[in-house]
């Protein structure tokens, strides 16, 4: 290996060309000697992983007399003559490789046109160097795929955020932060689904391409069906379609969904997230918020090991049970100003804006409550809490409170400060649910392009019959940025969008 086949990041392209070349080089000539730098196939069977855990505590200079199989790619290279050391990385971990001139044998030649960042395979015996490195010592290595481009510095990695987000196939190779926070939210993603599977849920999947983008208070994504000549939107949310199958006699269903909202990129926003809906008839939202408490201390366990740990620093503790705090009591406290469900709405607005919060002239007392406390309380909610009780104007789909006060039977959880999931007991009233879609079509012909627009489809569905239902949304992107302690929800999705280049 004539260089450490890396460059520092940021480098000019004329190196990096320069790299290029000569790997390509290398390539042609280990054709020309009849080695396929891109084979069709290898058969590794072991990781990495698997073998630390089989030998742990060797003492140095073991031989273990096992002979494996691993393959991955070279993130690690020092020739000191007739003997290399080299670390393969698989997707399970690292260990390194032995590479000794009198056991390599013909292999050995292969070494030269080697460069960090190619994929090899290797069979040897597992070992301890005299250093107690447990290691592979190889008698055969198979060029496994000769990589053109050379990795960032070794030292130093790949920082840009930028260049870590739209290259991600690089950042996973060199970053272990960014492999780990994806291997968190698939553990997550997991948990959740076995424990709502074992709750007797049923896993379902409805359209993502949608006549009327129902479910949520969002703007869509407007696309063109060709054959029917017709707009058609990029689901918002599952929800109405999920509470379909409630009335057609299912009784627990859930989705884990990719839902598409057209707003802007924010450290806890994406346009194409994840979330997971469930409905449970029979249910209300007291029932509901047991089943988050119970679901997501789950997850921390299976994801974490503990329902306590460190976010931002700071320690977050899941265990159950979680306090309920209502939208207006919470907005009264943390401001000192009376805000109510009855006052006016003029004075609602002179009280907004004393704490220096803009309010649209189009909203109402609701909207502006809602405003209000997503200014001034959601920040602090640290705690795992269940905020209760939203206004109806921002709830179209929920309940009216059994005590009345022009709120609903809603609510949201918070977690180190951020939403992460909501929640009602559905309205189920067709009539009622009528009279909310036209409220809601007034305020879109305002200029109110998030607000829901009607769906007589779902209107018709309600007049056949739907039970009580308890209704979950959670945002699983935010939750996995929680376990894995980041505050960009980039880092817990794979390819993240991104402007062009």
């Amino acid at each position: 290996m004539s260089d450490d086949g890396q460059v520092p990041e940021g480098a000019d392209d004329t190196g990096g060309d320069r790299l290029r070349q000569v790997r390509l080089d290398k390539a042609q000539r280990l054709r020309a000697s009849g080695v396929e730098p891109y084979p069709y196939s290898f058969d590794p069977n072991d990781t990495t992983d698997a073998i630390r855990a089989r030998h742990i505590g060797l003492d140095p200079e073991t031989d273990t007399g096992e002979v494996v199989t691993v393959a991955g790619r070279i993130v690690g290279w020092r020739d000191i003559g007739k003997l290399v050391f080299g670390v393969l990385q698989d997707h399970t971990g690292r260990i390194q490789l032995f590479c000794d001139q009198g056991v390599l044998g013909e292999d050995w030649a292969l070494l030269a046109d080697l460069d960090i960042g190619d994929w090899v395979g290797a069979t040897g015996e597992v070992i301890t160097t005299r250093r107690g490195e447990l290691s592979i010592r190889p008698t055969s290595i198979t060029l496994l795929a000769k990589s053109l481009r050379p990795l960032p510095e070794k030292w130093h990695g790949l920082k840009d955020i930028e260049t870590r987000y739209r290259q991600r196939y690089v950042d996973l190779i060199v970053n272990d932060e960014a492999r780990e926070a994806l291997v968190i939210r698939a553990r997550l993603v997991d948990s959740l689904r076995r424990s709502f599977i074992e709750r007797g849920f049923m896993e379902v999947e409805t359209p993502m391409l949608q006549v009327s983008p129902g479910g949520a208070l969002a703007r869509p994504f407007v696309t063109h069906h060709n054959a029917l000549d017709i707009d058609m939107y990029l689901r918002i949310a599952p929800e109405l379609y999920l509470k379909r199958l409630i009335v057609g006699g299912f009784s627990r269903v859930f989705e884990l969904s990719r839902v598409f909202r057209n707003e802007g990129l924010e450290p806890t926003r994406n346009p194409e997230f994840t979330m997971l809906e469930s409905y449970m008839a029979y249910a209300d939202y007291h029932e509901v918020m047991t089943l988050v408490e119970d679901v997501i201390a789950e997850a921390a366990e299976a994801v974490l090991g503990s329902t306590s740990f460190t976010y931002g620093g700071r320690t977050i503790d899941l265990a159950g049970p979680w306090p309920r705090l209502k939208v207006v009591d919470s907005v009264v406290e943390a401001t000192g100003v009376e805000f109510d469900m009855a006052m006016g709405k003029s004075d609602a607005i002179a009280r907004a804006e004393g704490l220096d919060i803009e309010v649209d002239a189009a909203w109402g007392v609701g909207k502006i409550i809602t405003e209000v406390f997503e200014e001034t309380v959601e920040k602090d909610l640290w705690d795992p809490t269940f905020v209760i009780d939203y206004p109806q104007e921002v709830s179209p789909l929920a309940k009216d409170h059994r005590d009345g006060g022009g709120v609903t039977e809603r609510f949201e959880f918070f977690i180190g400060g951020r939403e992460l999931g909501n929640a009602y007991s559905e309205l189920n009233d067709p009539v009622e649910q009528r009279k909310r879609f036209e409220q809601q079509a007034a305020a879109r012909a305002e200029g109110d392009d998030e607000a829901h627009p009607i769906d007589e489809d779902y209107i018709r569905a309600l007049e056949f019959g739907m039970p009580p239902t308890g209704g979950l949304g959670i945002g699983v992107d935010r939750l996995a940025m929680l376990f894995a302690d980041v505050t960009s929800i980039r880092d817990v999705i794979l390819f993240p969008h991104m402007r062009p280049e």
